[in-house]
């Protein structure tokens, strides 16, 4: 049987990135049926001594790392080099992650690229970008949370931040710049040229700090954490029971009404510190107290 034709079947990737935001990028364009070729200098993959193994290899670089096809270059040996060249003038698209100005020092400066591989599309995931005033700095995940501002509003308080759970500093910039290389193809279609992607981990954390940006324009105040609570939108949160806790998501009056029919107190939905959106995000301090008070009352369990 004739394995089902994916999307990118017959794109060649040449990834040349290391650890995870980068690999994050380039196994979702495997998984979209690319050729993915990655390049690990001398030591490996640094992610490939990263916990926990499995019969002595890292289930971290495996998962990240499936289906794709491996090589080991040297890039700083010449010799090496014509190795990569070959590569390259079979691929569509070529990827990293390093500082900017690394694959430069290899002899592989974006002008050269571009002459030497007119339909190539180069995609660059760095800490900061390749123009900005921190362009020579690296990062890692936690850098980005901290600087991009979602540290800020993670937490129970302004004084316990937290990191957020995944490394959604380097996920984020993986899946941005999935983004642009398909848009980056696209474009290829009619202009018969490659491209250039330079992507800032830092912008990306920026990007997806949705309602935080637009209250701090409007009402100047800096956002803090909330715990599980929404900052806009309530009931929507975690609330305790007898037994534990449970996670009650409300959008609008009409859900609010049938919730409150649910749990047995019609009144708080006709309330007038309840009756809307606005005044119960207001209020939230006094309807969690009725709502978490009425369900261990009730002895709703929920485990």
């Amino acid at each position: 049987m004739t394995k089902k034709k994916l999307p990118l079947t017959g794109i060649v990737v040449l990834d040349l990135t290391n650890v995870l935001s980068g690999p994050f990028a380039t196994q979702i364009l495997s998984d979209m049926g690319a050729e993915v070729i990655k390049v690990e200098k001398p030591s490996g993959d640094d992610s490939r001594n990263f916990g926990p193994f499995i019969k002595g290899k890292s289930s971290y670089f495996i998962s990240l790392n499936r289906g794709k096809k491996s090589i080991v270059l040297d890039l700083k040996n010449k010799k090496e080099n014509i190795y990569f060249k070959k590569l390259l003038s079979n691929s569509d698209v070529l990827i990293d992650n390093f500082k900017p100005g690394t694959i430069e020092k290899f002899g592989f400066s974006s002008k050269y690229l571009s002459q030497k591989y007119p339909r190539l599309i180069q995609a660059k995931i760095s800490g900061f970008g390749e123009t900005g005033p921190m362009k020579s700095f690296p990062a890692y995940d936690m850098i980005v949370q901290a600087m991009g501002g979602i540290m800020s509003i993670t937490g129970n308080n302004k004084n316990e931040l937290c990191r957020v759970g995944s490394s959604i500093g380097d996920i984020v910039a993986g899946l941005y710049a999935v983004i642009g290389i398909l848009i980056q193809l696209i474009n290829r279609n009619t202009t018969k040229l490659g491209s250039r992607l330079d992507l800032s981990m830092l912008d990306c954390q920026v990007a997806i700090l949705e309602n935080a940006i637009s209250r701090y324009s409007v009402e100047k105040r800096v956002p803090e954490p909330l715990g599980t609570d929404h900052p806009s939108i309530t009931p929507f949160g975690a609330f305790k029971t007898l037994n534990g806790l449970i996670v009650i998501a409300i959008g609008n009056n009409k859900m609010f009404a049938r919730f409150c029919k649910i749990i047995g107190d019609e009144n708080i939905a006709t309330n007038k510190q309840f009756i809307n959106n606005n005044l119960r995000n207001k209020n939230l301090t006094k309807l969690r107290e009725k709502i978490e008070f009425i369900l261990k009352k009730k002895r709703m369990n929920f485990g």
